[in-house]
């Protein structure tokens, strides 16, 4: 089995900072790429960050750029998002996504989500 187990939500006021994390545990050979993903109530889930773990690279979505950075810890299998100057819009169900090397096969696991509420 594997799990993803999200950490840091909560609410903050426009223009505060908030620092989520996500730790993978269980049957591991590998992680590939891991993502975070946000979904609002009524809108669809959108891919906010990705980090490789060939080279690190990054991808962000355009309305976090520059606001959100995403960085993993391999000894840990964490990855963390730091989101600053959050907006209301930023309100969200945020989740973590990672493509894991098993038993020869690559598989897709989701975390549970950790609620992110930007309010005054």
């Amino acid at each position: 089995q594997v799990h993803l187990v999200e950490s840091g939500g909560g609410l903050v006021q426009p223009g505060g900072s908030l620092s989520l994390s996500c730790v993978v545990s269980g049957d591991i050979f590998s992680i590939n790429d891991i993502a975070w993903y946000r979904q609002a109530p009524g809108k669809q889930r959108q891919l906010v960050a990705v980090i490789s773990n060939n080279d690190g690279s990054t991808s962000y979505a355009d309305s976090v750029k520059g606001r959100f950075a995403i960085s993993r810890d391999n000894a840990k299998n964490t990855v963390n998002l730091q989101m600053n100057s959050l907006q209301p819009d930023d309100t969200a169900v945020y989740s973590c996504k990672a493509d894991v090397r098993r038993n020869g096969f690559n598989y897709l696991y989701w975390g549970q989500g950790t609620q992110v509420t930007v309010s005054s």
